[in-house]
């Protein structure tokens, strides 16, 4: 099944997304999106939160440049692309989405066309294809049950590569379990799903509850196990921290006997250089321009909210 995506606006876009799982949902939901957790994604999906997709530099540009690089693609394979302007559903389970860039003419394959900047070139180096990505397009021969897929890729701007992936039905099986468990449990039922330590969700959190009221409340008594669990956490990680600085300890001690930044092994370069940080001295600002240190307009107030917990006695 398909649905034609041209008479729609990108709010009407938007909406209709929440009612299904699209290829950009599968790395977030197998925890492969630094950007978005499971949790958030599962707010968006239930209508908890509203969707604000506003569209960044990387992302204007892939838009932009998609045409440019399946373009490309036919010049350098010789094969026919067409651009499909629908959604299509999977047979079995209509939720599980795919919203392709392109299909490849006389073959039963699809074509993605992606953008990189020049630092993550090394992803796609050799056979590499960036795990996200690998299970974005097999969840895509999933919904439109193609035999292969097609990458092409403009890294930098200025390097253009091309990838063949074949159907791997044990990987589509196991995303497909996952994505199913998700929209059945999580969205349908709308079981929470647990809580992750993402930098995605911290942000998340901390950005949706900053104007929680200034109350007390009582909590379950598991969270005195969870704030046993991160005191217990924080020892090990002084430990660790500690088992660091004894390896940079060592390193420093041999590079200053050997009157040397720089040290060479077998297998590393360990650098030890000089570094520069300018900061503003407060204090000889306000002795040398004390009008200016008084001024409240050149202070601005930034406010978040810190956790901290202490026994009580």
């Amino acid at each position: 099944m398909s649905k034609s995506t041209l008479e729609m606006s990108h709010q009407e876009w938007l909406e209709d997304r929440k009612k299904g799982i699209g290829g950009s949902d599968v790395g977030t939901i197998l925890g492969l999106n630094k950007w978005k957790s499971p949790y958030q994604l599962w707010l968006e999906k239930t209508g908890q939160v509203v969707i604000e997709e506003t569209e960044n530099e990387p992302a204007y540009w892939g838009n932009v440049l998609e045409e440019v690089v399946a373009k490309e693609f036919q010049e350098r394979t010789g094969k026919k692309v067409r651009r499909r302007n629908q959604v299509f559903e999977h047979l079995l389970h209509p939720f599980l989405r795919a919203n392709i860039d392109r299909d490849v003419v006389g073959e039963n394959a699809i074509l993605e066309c992606k953008t990189a900047n020049q630092f993550l070139g090394k992803e796609w180096e050799g056979e590499e294809v960036p795990l996200s990505y690998l299970c974005q397009v097999q969840h895509y021969m999933n919904v439109l049950n193609k035999d292969y897929c097609y990458i092409a890729v403009l890294i930098g701007g200025q390097r253009f590569i091309w990838k063949r992936i074949a159907r791997d039905q044990e990987l589509i099986d196991t995303i497909t379990e996952r994505l199913v468990e998700f929209w059945e449990t999580n969205v349908v039922e709308g079981i929470e799903p647990v809580i992750d330590g993402s930098e995605a969700t911290a942000d998340f959190l901390k950005e949706k509850y900053a104007d929680v009221e200034e109350n007390q409340t009582a909590l379950p008594s598991r969270f005195d196990e969870l704030i046993e669990q991160k005191r217990e956490l924080k020892r090990t990680k002084k430990e660790i921290e500690s088992a660091i600085r004894q390896v940079d300890n060592e390193i420093i001690s041999e590079l200053g006997k050997r009157e040397a930044s720089i040290g060479i092994t077998q297998r590393n370069i360990i650098s030890w250089k000089l570094v520069s940080t300018k900061r503003m001295n407060t204090k000889k600002l306000a002795e040398k321009y004390p009008d200016i240190a008084s001024d409240e307009e050149i202070y601005s107030i930034t406010e978040s909210r810190r956790l901290t917990e202490k026994e009580i006695k």
